[in-house]
């Protein structure tokens, strides 16, 4: 094949590249953007007698998005988010089932890529193990949120979530000062591309806690 043949096939090819219509990854973008995005407004700029309904819909939202794309760490993770956010905000004995849906959604993510986005899955999961009650009612661990928080940190180390759900853990513990400085370096942490909403929502939830930890520290 002589050169300006070779020349002629690469660029007619790159055209139809072009031409052809949006890929699987290219329809998977948008829905697990929908549902990142949805979840920023629901838990942020949502009323609080308007979140369970609103975080029912993005359940049924991110449900359809891992159905579709079952080997997506990206879209288990946030399928995993939307429903503990979701069983925070139910609270009772609804929001346990919900809470261990979560749980089954982040260990699937975790058993196809831990470092799926900065390792978000540990981060999560970490932070259902502290946060759920444990034997006999739920699985509640620390042992297991230290080590899935502690691991997140270990792939993210200057991420804004990671910090924070390891600061708010420490803070349980009564851990005041390594908390204070995980904190410090949540709230330094660089803006996400796209995700304003979220990030403003974050560094104020961040701030409330720094208030509570400097308090315990005086």
């Amino acid at each position: 094949m002589n050169r300006r043949l070779a020349a002629l096939l690469i660029c007619t090819l790159a055209f139809l590249a072009a031409a052809l219509p949006a890929s699987a990854d290219d329809g998977f973008d948008a829905a697990f953007t929908a549902v990142r995005d949805g979840w920023a407004v629901a838990n942020y700029k949502t009323p609080a007698a308007q979140k369970d309904a609103a975080f029912e819909k993005l359940a049924a939202q991110a449900a359809a998005l891992t159905a579709k794309y079952p080997s997506r760490p990206e879209g288990l993770i946030w399928e995993g988010i939307v429903l503990s956010t979701w069983a925070g905000v139910k609270g009772g004995l609804g929001a346990l089932g919900l809470a261990k849906d979560s749980k089954a959604k982040l260990e699937q993510a975790l058993a196809i890529d831990e470092k799926a986005l900065d390792g978000s899955a540990h981060t999560s999961i970490g932070t259902l193990f502290h946060k759920v009650p444990g034997f006999p009612v739920g699985f509640g661990s620390d042992k297991k949120a230290r080590e899935h928080l502690e691991r997140s940190l270990q792939i993210n180390p200057n991420g804004i979530d990671p910090n924070y759900f390891y600061g708010e853990f420490l803070y349980d513990e009564g851990e005041y000062a390594e908390a204070m400085r995980r904190l410090d370096i949540a709230l330094k942490a660089p803006d996400r591309p796209g995700r304003q909403v979220a990030d403003e929502g974050r560094r104020g939830e961040i701030r409330a806690l720094v208030a509570k930890v400097k308090a315990e520290m005086d």
